[in-house]
């Protein structure tokens, strides 16, 4: 059976026409993965190539973050440079995502550090520590990573997060510590 090449679909179908057409919202992932690696392998298309990828982590681009170069470089027509495009890609909305939250919000739940911390750690592999540093009104004036460690541990100075407090006049702190 030979494949449908890309080229061969309706101007309007194929992925980067589609995008100049009717705008980046009516892309699927697939479609969007699809642009970045650009060709797909002998037997299938981009786009399709892409959904067998995105198929693997359950359509979760949470899980496709996970994924490492060697894990992609798996799928046939997937090489080193497709897989450094799509992990860059990636880590190029996750920092997005944080940009916007970099708007010192105003602390007043747990849920607020969770929302405020979360896209800095949600895809690591190793323990992590960080802190957030507060006014008297609650808002954040701060956020930093005290420490990075291994898979089960990482160490704490406590005198360097009383150090930073002091610096930067910190009324409070929040100390946040990542357990994979």
């Amino acid at each position: 059976m030979k494949k449908l090449n890309i080229k061969s679909w309706a101007i309007e179908d194929r992925p980067r026409e589609k995008l100049i057409i009717k705008g980046k919202e009516s892309l699927s992932n697939a479609e969007l993965i699809a642009i970045l690696i650009g060709s797909g392998n002998r037997d299938e298309s981009a786009v399709a190539l892409s959904k067998r990828i995105l198929n693997t982590t359950k359509n979760s681009l949470n899980n496709l973050t996970k994924l490492s170069i060697e894990e992609l470089q798996r799928f046939k027509g997937v090489g080193e440079a497709k897989a450094i495009t799509i992990i860059t890609a990636l880590e190029l909305g996750k920092r997005q995502f944080f940009e916007k939250t970099s708007i010192q919000p105003k602390i007043t739940s747990s849920k607020d550090v969770f929302e405020l911390i979360q896209p800095k750690i949600r895809d690591l592999l190793h323990e992590e520590f960080w802190v957030i540093y507060l006014d008297n009104s609650n808002n954040v004036i701060d956020k930093h990573q005290v420490s990075k460690g291994g898979l089960t541990s990482t160490l704490v100075d406590v005198r360097l997060i009383y150090k930073r407090a002091l610096e930067i006049a910190a009324v409070g702190i929040v100390i946040c510590h990542y357990v994979k």
